[in-house]
């Protein structure tokens, strides 16, 4: 593979050529000469737009690939290219498959078989035995196998001593405990936001008292056991407030925002439909307004995509018993570019996307200068496009995003030797 990238803005990469335009040449996988300008050599293929931007590789925090055991809904080669497609080279597996990844059998299933992707996949390990809140899992066994953090993903842990031995233990083996604050015994089966649109469509809502109470509690856990907690799908003001609060405090804490919670609002269930239902559920006008400015003041550490596949008998029936979740990793950048106004602000998109999440986690940061593996994003943050089903590369097609205007687009990706280039849009961005 000889790959020439033509007049690329680098992002994120901190050298000496942060922020300049340069020519990028890489052969076999390995950057082999950046410069103001490099001749195209024979056999390569050359990348150029008008606005080409390249980047250290974005990581996804939060995917669902479904496999083992709903590999109808996506598997991980699938899953792969989805998340190649939305501009990442890397994403952590939430473990609540069927089974769990809750040994180091389930995690080196995931990292043999998703070895030749063109996306790194990092197993997140179960925190507790089949993810029931009981007991903790072998934690140390499954970080030895290649376990890079542990959750119940969306299963909160209700028994505060567990959450403290839990934290604790993740302390001593240094890895990353990974919290979803919700509070079961306030949300019920409950699916929608609580308040005036979940009045006017008859249905019960989630208060966000229950994101509230339990990130209160996780964080006061966190200040006891002098450890360090991340935050998944944070979608309240209030919880916002307090894990700003925690920051100033010192409190090791960090969090994250799905795209599709600060691009939708609750009043989209309006229409009943089914691709709105996500979990934790979108929340009111003002929470979103509050995500927003999080994001922008650097409260919120993260944007992830929470890529949940769902097959059409999940999603074809009424809401109540309609599955939660929509696919992400194709529009997530774009989702959160256009409502960030993120052209206007590059490089705090590629933190939000590249440098924060492989920080949190405690992963080497791809370095985009010659002899260094090329780990690269290709995109560029001004083309406006249209998200179409041609553009979905998931197994599934639970989105809303369909039929949405974006501002920001991802051209491909350079990872492990292989080049992935964006092939529904690649004739309208590339030249």
């Amino acid at each position: 593979m000889k790959v020439l990238l033509k007049s690329a803005r680098i992002v994120g990469s901190e050298g000496k050529f942060e922020n300049k335009r340069v020519d990028i040449l890489i052969e076999k996988g390995v950057i082999t000469k950046v410069a103001a300008s490099i001749s195209e050599p024979k056999g390569a293929r050359v990348i150029k737009s008008k606005n080409l931007h390249v980047s250290p590789g974005w990581f996804d925090m939060k995917v669902n690939f479904r496999d083992p055991g709903d590999e109808v809904k996506e598997d991980l080669h699938s899953g792969a290219r989805a998340a190649a497609a939305g501009g990442f080279t890397g994403v952590l597996l939430m473990p609540s498959t069927n089974p769990p990844i809750q040994s180091k059998s389930e995690v080196e299933y995931v990292l043999k078989k998703s070895a030749s992707t063109p996306v790194d996949i990092f197993p997140a390990g179960a925190l507790s035995v089949h993810i029931k809140g009981e007991d903790i899992t072998e934690m140390f066994d499954m970080k030895k196998a290649g376990a890079i953090a542990f959750t119940d993903d969306r299963k909160a842990v209700k028994d505060s001593g567990l959450m403290l031995r839990a934290m604790q233990y993740c302390q001593n083996i240094g890895s990353t405990l990974i919290s979803y604050a919700n509070d079961p015994g306030i949300t019920g089966n409950n699916s929608v936001n609580e308040g005036i649109h979940s009045t006017i469509a008859g249905f019960k809502g989630t208060p966000a008292l229950a994101e509230e109470i339990f990130t209160d509690r996780d964080i006061r856990i966190c200040k006891y056991a002098e450890g360090k907690i991340h935050f998944a799908t944070v979608t309240t003001a209030s919880a916002i407030r307090l894990i700003k609060d925690a920051k100033k405090a010192g409190v090791k804490v960090s969090c994250e925002v799905t795209a599709h919670h600060i691009f939708f609002d609750d009043s989209m269930i309006a229409g009943y439909d089914t691709n709105y239902k996500v979990k934790p559920p979108l929340r009111s006008k003002e929470d979103v307004a509050a995500l927003r400015k999080a994001v922008n003041e650097g409260i919120i550490d993260v944007i992830c995509s929470d890529h949940s596949p769902q097959d059409i008998e999940s999603k074809d029936t009424e809401f109540d018993f309609a599955s939660s979740g929509i696919i992400g990793l194709e529009t997530s950048f774009a989702a959160a570019n256009t409502v960030l106004d993120g052209n206007e602000n590059v490089g705090m998109m590629v933190d939000l996307f590249a440098r924060n999440p492989r920080k949190i986690l405690g992963l080497d940061m791809p370095q985009i200068k010659t002899g260094e593996s090329a780990n690269l994003t290709i995109f560029d943050p001004s083309h406006k496009w249209t998200f179409t089903d041609e553009d979905i590369i998931s197994r599934s097609y639970n989105t809303p995003f369909v039929g949405t205007e974006f501002t920001g687009v991802v051209i491909g990706i350079i990872n492990k030797g292989q080049l992935v280039l964006r092939e529904s849009l690649i004739h309208e961005v590339v030249n």
